[in-house]
């Protein structure tokens, strides 16, 4: 079953603006999946389609197998939502929140075991109003929780959150993909989408411009990679910088730092230099996330161009 698909999906603000443009879009029943893109990409605008929260310009939106538009109110009982930024302001405990939450979705989840689930078991009875930054945001993804959702839109979630808040996400994540549950991951931390995500889709300018997992973008970036290889003397005149495949080579101290275009000048490289020196160690270093990022989006929208998300 597929999760979410959406087909030509358009919308515009305005004559000049395009925040999403002819998005076609298909998410897996069970998988994480990462929403990336910079500022003004329109990742934020895709999931306030999605909610049925704005309505598209053109195309059409299925979630869970139901049209967003003609049935929005059986969708948002199956789906739970982190929004970007949510806060607390009324005078309730987090225990209270949460209890509200879990009338309000019918559900019968235990308060105390959501509480324990994100890490803020310690401080139910406190009022959420004040909460750090990083406890609301846990309380938010608490609420989010709530009856078993079988899919989560997480816009942003480690917003404020500390390591420990971190990785409890995280944990938190992978055990309900486990269970099934669908997870749309909206982020531009780029490490907590590669630590947990199954596959990415990459936006720019309104478009989706890749989707893919990580390895699978790496690959269409050509595979490149950095060889750092350490030395017993200073590898000097090795000639490795005539090896095809080989962008780039330089020497500091003991080691040789070798830029390649693919895995196969790798192991070119590794093989040329070990008839010719002794090596002692080897690090290889894949394109990062970021560097893929980076060229995918080309500096994202001009700061002119960009709506909102």
């Amino acid at each position: 079953m597929v999760a979410i698909r959406t087909q030509g999906l358009t919308k515009r603000f305005g004559e000049d603006v395009v925040a999403v443009d002819d998005l076609g879009l298909s998410v897996e029943d069970g998988e994480v999946f990462g929403f990336l893109g910079p500022n003004g990409a329109g990742k934020s605008t895709t999931i306030n389609l999605l909610l049925d929260f704005i309505r598209p310009t053109e195309g059409s939106i299925e979630v869970l197998g139901i049209d967003a538009q003609r049935n929005p109110a059986k969708i948002r009982r199956r789906v739970g939502v982190l929004p970007e930024g949510y806060g607390f302001d009324d005078p309730l405990t987090g225990r209270e929140y949460l209890e509200w939450a879990i009338r309000t979705k019918r559900a019968d989840d235990d308060p105390g075991e959501l509480l324990d689930l994100v890490g803020l078991g310690d401080d139910a009875a406190r009022l959420a109003g004040e909460y750090s930054k990083g406890m609301q945001q846990r309380l938010a993804f608490a609420i989010a929780l709530v009856g078993d959702p079988d899919l989560l839109i997480l816009d942003e979630p480690s917003t404020g959150l500390d390591p420990n808040g971190i990785q409890r996400l995280r944990e938190v994540v992978r055990e309900r993909a486990a269970g099934g549950t669908t997870v749309f991951f909206s982020s531009h931390i780029l490490s907590e989408v590669e630590a947990v995500c199954d596959r990415v889709g990459v936006m720019n300018a309104g478009e989706l411009v890749a989707v893919d997992s990580i390895d699978g973008l790496r690959e269409s970036a050509g595979g490149a990679a950095t060889l750092r290889l350490t030395c017993a003397r200073p590898p000097t005149g090795l000639g490795v910088e005539a090896l095809a495949g080989v962008q780039r080579a330089t020497v500091e101290e003991r080691t040789l730092v070798v830029d390649c275009a693919s895995p196969a000048a790798k192991v070119d490289v590794v093989t040329h230099v070990a008839e010719r020196a002794t090596v002692e160690d080897i690090v290889s270093e894949t394109v990062s996330l970021e560097a893929l990022f980076n060229d995918l989006t080309a500096g994202g929208r001009d700061e002119r161009r960009e709506v909102p998300q």
